[in-house]
């Protein structure tokens, strides 16, 4: 899939030092109370944060839930069905059900989230792909970076090509985990899907 890495020995989980990217610095946090009073004097600059930040006055007052909250998961193909994982419901669900996925189709995930509290620096996505027990591939996709908003805001991955042949077709699970800059891991789930020659 993305960012593809040589296949792990059998039953070898790798470490949190994988969900890094390399090179990459975390910013250090910074509230939304404070950013907000930042350069409070010159207008251009707070009209500019309030087109970033929206209207923060819309937000819940309630900070008791968790900051991010991730709520679907899609896979897009540009020739087939869209199919949608719910990731509000149980979860363990996911893995008995798999999804058909076309050998050889281009598509593209999105992930549906929300940021309810505070800026979230460096939001990243990370799978790993298993057939048969075995590691097949790890992608990562760094999502960026959000302020809070009432609505729900929407990650798209660039296009990627699935794997094609008949020695790829087969069932795969995958293992997700939506992250970010200070490790915090916002949902982890396991889906899985099978590999077929049509959508069929």
């Amino acid at each position: 899939m993305a960012e593809a890495e040589d296949p792990a020995p059998p039953h070898a989980e790798g470490g949190d030092d994988e969900d890094e990217t390399p090179g990459y610095k975390a910013p250090a946090k910074v509230d939304l109370k404070t950013i907000q009073q930042l350069d409070a004097d010159d207008e251009s600059l707070v009209k500019y944060k309030q087109t970033l930040l929206g209207n923060v006055g819309d937000l819940p007052k309630d900070r008791s839930g968790p900051n991010v909250v991730v709520e679907m998961f899609s896979m897009i193909p540009n020739d087939g069905p869209r199919k949608d994982l719910d990731l509000t419901g149980d979860l363990s669900k996911l893995k008995g059900t798999p999804i058909i996925i076309k050998e050889g189709c281009e598509y593209r995930m999105e992930i549906h989230f929300k940021v309810n509290h505070d800026i979230v620096a460096g939001l990243r996505y990370v799978q790993r792909l298993y057939r048969k027990g075995i590691r097949a591939d790890t992608s990562k996709y760094m999502v960026g970076s959000y302020g809070p908003k009432a609505e729900t805001q929407v990650f798209r991955s660039p296009v990627e090509e699935a794997p094609k042949g008949m020695l790829a077709r087969g069932h795969y699970t995958v293992k997700s985990k939506f992250t970010d800059d200070d490790k915090n891991d916002y949902l982890s789930w396991e889906w899985s899907f099978d590999l077929k020659k049509d959508w069929e």
